[in-house]
């Protein structure tokens, strides 16, 4: 990825605003089409260990870089990166793959995010019925090499009704969603060798896919 795109981005935090965004928006298509290769190239590496990315429109995976501001207090018009969904459609109910582009803040990681009830309770019960292989995945060398842990944002203080207080698995079963993510410094996203290294990230993270989306099936 071009070091281009990151700085648009940084000038678009500085001027977030449509006159602006307006009259530099060959900055912002010429930074999108920049994202579209990148994702065309992580989709190319990752399909020899997961062909459902194969089949990954690298257009329909963006999101879109326009705010949805009616009920927010913050009125800024734009995002101040690009996210993409890979693997999954985006508000899918399965786990997938995600990148996100921001200065200072890249990222790539995936699981499920905040499913629905009915997915979240079927993923709790896979949890606890086959806690062992679910550990297996988590403290996996080349998992761990990427990923410190499920990240706890929003957990339930107990574990949920339907489940033995003493269950062993009660910390996973508290979460409400169940994803990883790792850092991308700016000088990694956009390195040469970046689709490699975030197919390699996202090679670590398929064993934890694979198994929620059992629990789904």
């Amino acid at each position: 990825m071009e070091s281009a795109t990151l700085e648009f981005l940084r000038r678009l935090r500085l001027n977030n605003n449509r006159e602006w965004f307006n009259t530099h928006k060959n900055l912002y298509t010429a930074a999108r089409e920049d994202v579209i290769r990148l994702i065309e190239s992580v989709t190319e590496a990752c399909a020899t260990f997961d062909p459902e990315i194969a089949k990954t429109d690298a257009r329909k995976s963006l999101f879109r870089i326009y705010r949805d501001i009616r009920f927010s207090p913050n009125k800024d018009p734009y995002k101040t990166n690009f996210g993409a969904s890979l693997g999954t459609g985006k508000g899918s109910q399965t786990a997938g793959y995600y990148l996100h582009i921001e200065p200072g803040k890249s990222f790539a990681g995936g699981g499920l995010y905040m499913p629905e009830t009915a997915a979240l309770k079927k993923v709790r019960q896979e949890i606890s019925v086959f806690g062992k292989d679910f550990l297996s995945i988590i403290h996996n060398a080349n998992f761990r090499q990427y990923f410190d842990g499920l990240d706890e944002e929003n957990s339930l203080k107990r574990i949920p009704q339907g489940f033995e207080k003493e269950d062993p698995m009660g910390e996973y079963l508290k979460l409400k969603s169940f994803v990883v993510f790792h850092r991308l410094p700016d000088e990694e996203i956009t390195a040469d060798d970046a689709p490699e290294n975030i197919a390699r990230i996202f090679r670590a993270l398929q064993p934890l896919n694979t198994f929620i989306n059992t629990a789904l099936t």
